[in-house]
């Protein structure tokens, strides 16, 4: 009797869960791995830190051989296997073998692609030297060029971009990053965003923003506003495309953002052929409409997913939330969700909250500062997103966040939600629950806000801008044309503010909602500078950071 057979095309994060899954519920079954790599599973989030030294060995980012997946799963792993074509009707896949040249055709009773997404590269002169990083040879590539190397080019201020710069700094290169945006991490806000480039900059790395690279020749780059910069190494991380020839020339259905279009198990318009990864348009959390999401835990989730629908399960794959998080220099930055530029820019109006708590209770030595951002539904109070950028801690706000959005709750919510505290680790009211308790405060009607970018048209508008912080905080920065009237003095000095409509801040909005709950309640229109003096900073910053010419 024949036994049942599956091809997984494309090993790494998607092809190797759904092998081994497959593995755990089919014993029954033949399961062949093609991967036209040298390497079938590999850490390939890790790669930049094994540049970088921080990891280093060669072997802790090879994380399974044919051989071992061989003797635990019994799976027929073939590396330099190339899939080249799909006959659809026949249910075979034509494979070539990469060290030889030979072709074969491979019987398939249910077929699973992962190809993943191919690194973007520019079309400029010399660009053909320039590096990539997708895999444990690109990684290898990288670290044959190091040695002969004292200044590097990065193109492009994503994820994966910073951390390259912090692992190339690491390796006592002089960095130069490349970004055509006008803000590092685009996905992110730029006040959110600012501090990252403060902190790349601070160690001594070459910002570039609003720039182009036009030319690249033996150890120098030229940018587009003619200002060359050394480029002894050159590594192009502007992004990726979804790998998906082979899924197109089958005939499969690729969706308008050019990713293969599948169900809520995975499968595609082929009823024997699933797709999973970064080549797999996946469903917007909030919208409903398709996105490319390149995130290894969404690949690991549905290599899962896919192989208990092969094997008969009842599946379906969540919508995606994007959750992200970097880290670069002792900073991370993390975000799930939408951010309030896409939401403004696909015509939604947002709730939005600001907050700056410490990781942890402030009289424990060592907590450290971070910034929070949430965005809100203001007819439901849905959570939209979160962003957040600071030191320790940051991680598990987001998490936490991402978690509610996925279980449904409220940002009102987060103010409820019982959390784990001891002095080391947070404080009795939470980060996360002090953005409940904003919010809810917003929602209620009770401290009406006003955001950073939105001050320099209330000011326009005939608004007076009150800052309640002390006469020393004043004096060691102030937003321009506010008056100073301290919060302890704020009800017997009242009378001295001028009629019409007040906008108070201090620091970081605490003080700054006791005082519009004061003034409201003594008769004057008063609302609050969302997140204070600091996000005002910052924000500006992002402004005049991008401004700032390169060269």
């Amino acid at each position: 009797m024949t036994r049942y057979r599956i091809i997984v095309v494309g090993g790494v994060a998607g092809g190797m869960s759904a092998a081994t899954r497959l593995r755990r519920l089919r014993e029954d079954a033949d399961i062949v791995v093609l991967e036209r790599g040298e390497h079938v599973s590999f850490a390939n989030c890790g790669l930049p830190y094994y540049i970088g030294g921080v990891i280093e060995e060669r072997q802790d980012v090879l994380l399974q051989s044919p051989g071992s997946l061989r003797s635990r799963f019994e799976l027929d792993v073939r590396v330099r296997h190339e899939a080249v074509a799909i006959d659809r009707a026949a249910r075979t896949v034509r494979v070539r073998d990469l060290a030889t040249g030979q072709e074969t055709d491979e019987r398939y009773d249910a077929l699973i692609l992962s190809p993943g997404a191919s690194p973007r590269r520019p079309d400029v002169p010399g660009a053909e030297r320039m590096l990539t990083l997708r895999d444990v040879a690109d990684a290898d590539a990288v670290l044959r060029e190091l040695p002969d190397a004292r200044s590097a080019l990065v193109l492009g201020g994503g994820f994966i971009g910073v951390e390259m710069v912090e692992n190339l700094v690491h390796r006592g290169l002089a960095v130069t990053l490349v970004e055509h945006g006008d803000q590092l991490l685009g996905p992110l806000d730029p006040e959110m965003a600012e501090p990252l480039a403060r902190r790349l900059r601070d160690a001594g790395v070459d910002v570039r923003l609003g720039a182009d690279l036009v030319a690249l020749d033996g150890s120098t780059a030229t940018l587009a506003d003619g200002s060359v910069v050394g480029a002894d190494l050159a590594i192009a991380a502007i992004g990726v495309q979804p790998d998906t020839a082979l899924a197109r020339d089958a005939g499969l259905a690729l969706g308008a953002r050019g990713g293969i279009v599948v169900d809520e198990q995975l499968r595609t318009n082929d009823s024997a052929i699933w797709a999973i990864g970064d080549a797999v348009e996946k469903i917007d959390a909030l919208t409903g409409t398709p996105r490319l999401v390149a995130l290894a835990g969404l690949a690991n989730r549905h290599g899962r997913l896919a192989a208990d629908a092969i094997a008969g399960r009842p599946v379906r794959a969540r919508d995606a939330l994007g959750t992200a998080i970097v880290g670069a220099f002792g900073l991370t930055a993390a975000m799930t969700g939408w951010s309030e530029k896409a939401l403004r820019a696909a015509g939604r109006e947002p709730r939005v909250v600001h907050t700056h708590p410490a990781s942890h209770a402030g009289y424990y030595p060592g907590a450290e500062q971070m910034a929070l951002k949430l965005l809100i539904d203001p007819e439901t109070d849905a959570i939209l997103g979160a962003q957040g950028v600071g030191g320790e801690g940051v991680d598990k706000r987001l998490d936490v966040i991402a978690t509610a959005m996925a279980g449904g709750l409220l940002a009102s919510d987060l103010a409820d939600l019982e959390l784990a505290y001891a002095p080391q680790f947070s404080s009795a009211k939470d980060p996360v629950n002090m953005l409940g308790y904003v919010a809810r405060n917003a929602a209620e009607g009770l401290t009406p806000s006003v955001q950073w970018h939105e001050l320099e048209a209330e000011l326009a508008a005939g608004a007076t801008l009150v800052d309640v912080r002390t006469p020393g905080e004043y004096a060691g920065g102030a937003i321009p044309g506010s008056v100073n009237l301290p919060l302890d003095d704020l009800r017997e000095r009242v009378g001295e503010l001028p009629p019409g409509r007040l906008i108070v801040h201090c620091k970081v909005g605490q003080r700054g909602h006791t005082a519009v709950r004061l003034l409201a309640q003594l008769g004057r229109e008063a609302v609050n500078l969302d997140g204070g003096y600091l996000t005002w900073a910052e924000g500006t910053a992002s402004r005049e950071s991008a401004a700032v010419p390169v060269g």
